[in-house]
């Protein structure tokens, strides 16, 4: 690994119109993370080699390994030659609970998560998440302003993504980068959950994303009771549909003076058409 982790130094050659400069770039590394629960080995994520306690912790959360932090009980990061194993160590009855959803998967055939059983898993319905105002565009556009000098490692490498939590006057009070979007959205909620009392709730507080707004980042934060996620990028059909019947407020398009509100806490439909949508992103 890197004496800087996350960023490795590389000779490159520089194109210029008709001159080459040699030079050294720096990139963003992307390794092979095995998480392991109670020695027994669940999933192999390609990840950013920093902050993978927060991972392994917003990782077990928000895809309900676990329901509370107190019941991971350590983490030890054992560097392997193709990558890093995450040892975790977990209540007993939340590994009863992995143990027999894995044993459920294996005992199917064909085309492996398939059935109507698997698809309510992979596609569940969202919980109610406590209603909270919009942010206004003044704190939305705070937080933007803020999220490049709050990624140094995407400011030397352009390659990872960024996700952040702010208070409603669009503060940054927390980020944290991955070569994911997911990951860095798990160690965000990890970071989060690991000094919980440092940090506002819910209510007080929106979830910025340097990505787009797929159906699994609006998972995650629904299974956290995030009430609001604000995207950089666009969201996905399902994403939306997914924000509206949890009553959370979903932004995407999120740029300096603009943004489009697809869902609000406030209703379940947010009325825009596909006209103003346009415009909005022309701007």
């Amino acid at each position: 690994m890197s004496a800087n982790p996350g960023r490795k130094a590389f000779r490159v050659t520089q194109r210029r119109g008709t001159e080459s400069v040699t030079a050294q770039d720096l990139l963003a590394e992307e390794v092979a993370v095995a998480l392991v629960y109670n020695g027994l080995s669940h999933v192999v994520m390609m990840a950013s080699p920093m902050d993978l306690e927060d991972f392994a912790l917003g990782f077990s959360l928000s895809e309900g390994i676990i329901e509370r932090p107190e019941q991971l009980y350590g983490v030890e990061q054992v560097p392997q030659k193709l990558g890093i194993e995450l040892h975790i160590e977990i209540a007993s009855e939340c590994f009863a609970k992995l143990k027999e959803h894995r044993r459920n998967l294996a005992g199917r055939t064909g085309c492996g998560l398939c059935g109507a059983e698997s698809l309510q898993q992979a596609v569940a319905t969202p919980k109610p998440v406590p209603a909270l105002a919009l942010p206004d565009g003044e704190s939305i556009e705070n937080a933007l302003a803020q999220l490049r000098q709050n990624q140094p490692l995407q400011s030397v490498t352009g390659a990872v993504h960024g996700a952040a939590l702010c208070d409603l006057g669009g503060n940054i009070l927390l980020l944290r980068e991955d070569v994911g979007r997911h990951n860095a959205l798990d160690k965000l909620i990890g970071a989060r959950a690991e000094d919980r009392d440092d940090y506002p709730a819910n209510e007080d507080s929106f979830v910025l994303i340097s990505s787009r707004a797929s159906y699994e980042m609006v998972n995650k934060c629904n299974a956290m009771g995030i009430s609001t996620l604000v995207a950089v990028s666009a969201p996905t059909a399902l994403a939306v549909e997914h924000a509206s019947m949890a009553g959370m407020n979903l932004v995407g398009f999120a740029r300096t003076g603009r943004h489009v509100v697809y869902t609000t806490s406030a209703a379940a439909q947010s009325g825009i058409t596909e006209e103003q949508i346009s415009l909005a992103r022309a701007k």
